[in-house]
């Protein structure tokens, strides 16, 4: 019995997606729950697993193609075992529609010469990695992986490929034209991840009246604390104790206080949100995904802690589900990690207001009179000024400074 291999249903928000690569080929066993292709969509990537035991008689699209919910992607022959790899090779592969040898492209050749990309590198590279060696030719042999692991990043890939002789020459580089010292440039196509980010980012700062407030403050508390109870914190609870859970408590106290920087705009009217779903920059191979941390207001430092950790394993690995990113009242981003001393975030819209960290640096303060050295961090606030007034936002980011050079205010309240 054959069984046909569907498009997943998508979110009502997710017009369709684009098959990145087959992890199968054509005339391939398969079982039941193994992955068969990589659908790539403007917010996540979704995996498409074997419905039954069998063969993989045919593939239905090439890879590169886009796809809506429910169109068929392959067929399976339930139960089949497979035949010799020269008689499997030749099995359903698919012919281009209205398509000549002349004017096919790398985008609609055959499933069966971007599988191998897939299968040989035994699960080591991501899609966009998987998808810039696909468009080079570039087998995973000649990719050295930088990530835990041995595991292939898109970086990995494209430098393999710009330093590669074959790719370099070919037309698959990207209309690569010489450089000086005999250096090419390289043409990638924007994920739709990226191309998302891009249209997202810039339709926030034409929709909106983008303005930023900075503010320092000193982390002393909050790293005493820290050192105080991280050992006991971590063997009962089974993470470690972080910065960005005194960060997500202290902008839920200042947002109760401050309920306009929680608002959205909608048409002529300002929604006051009454929950606090925080969403959590994490940055990914793939591009900036923002997690959401549903009623943060209700959740422990631990389970802040637990979430957050859950949800960039689970972003970096390519798993987290398109609900894991919908919504968000206020987001909360941090360049610290890379180095960033001061920036000024972009608004994650329809959101009012986002926050953001940065490094922790050991500076000279005068404290009551003296001069003393204390770990500060500058703060930054960027907000839509059509609803949130300056004073409003300056308060609102005092209001994190002191919870966070005062942690007791956060068990108190006040």
């Amino acid at each position: 019995m054959t069984v046909e291999i569907r498009v997943p249903q998508l979110p009502e928000s997710v017009a369709d997606a684009t098959l990145v690569a087959w992890r199968k080929s054509s005339g391939d066993s398969v079982s039941r729950d193994e992955n068969l292709a990589d659908l790539e969509t403007d917010k996540v990537t979704l995996e498409v697993p074997a419905p039954v035991n069998g063969v993989l008689r045919e593939l239905k699209v090439a890879a590169g193609t886009t796809v809506k919910s429910g169109e068929v992607l392959a067929v399976i022959e339930e139960g089949a075992a497979a035949k010799a790899a020269g008689t499997a090779a030749a099995v359903g592969a698919p012919a281009p529609a209205a398509a000549s040898p002349a004017t096919a492209s790398p985008a609609t050749a055959s499933p069966a010469t971007a599988s191998p990309t897939a299968a040989a590198d035994g699960g080591r590279a991501g899609p966009a990695a998987r998808r810039v060696m696909e468009e080079s030719h570039l087998p995973a042999s000649a990719v050295t992986g930088s990530a835990p692991g041995g595991r292939i990043t898109k970086g990995d890939a494209l430098q393999a490929a710009a330093a590669s002789p074959a790719v370099a020459g070919s037309a698959v580089a990207g209309a690569a034209r010489p450089a000086r010292g005999g250096r090419v440039d390289q043409r990638v196509p924007m994920t739709r991840l990226r191309a998302r980010i891009a249209e997202r980012m810039v339709q926030a700062q034409a929709t909106q009246a983008l303005l930023t407030s900075f503010n320092e403050v000193d982390l002393s508390a909050v790293q005493e604390l820290r050192a105080r109870y991280k050992e006991v914190f971590e063997k009962k609870h089974g993470v470690k104790l972080g910065f960005m859970s005194f960060f997500v408590k202290a902008s839920i106290e200042a947002l109760k206080r401050f309920p306009v920087v929680n608002a959205t705009v909608d048409g002529s009217d300002i929604v006051y949100h009454e929950y606090f779903d925080i969403g959590v920059a994490v940055s990914t191979e793939r591009g900036l995904m923002v997690p959401i941390l549903r009623d943060a207001d209700a959740m422990s430092f631990a389970e802040v802690e637990q979430a957050i950790g859950q949800f960039a394993a689970r972003a970096r690995a390519g798993s987290i589900a398109l609900e894991d990113l919908t919504g968000g009242t206020f987001s909360i981003t941090n360049g610290g990690v890379f180095g960033s001393l001061m920036s000024t975030p972009i608004v994650n819209a329809p959101q009012s207001a986002i926050l953001g960290m940065h490094k922790i640096q050991e500076r000279p303060m005068v404290v009551g009179g003296q001069i003393a050295i204390r770990p500060m961090m500058y703060l930054a606030v960027t907000y839509d000024h059509r609803i949130i007034d300056g004073r409003e936002a300056v308060q609102f980011l005092v209001c994190i400074k002191d919870c966070l050079e005062d942690p007791g205010r956060l068990l108190l309240g006040v």
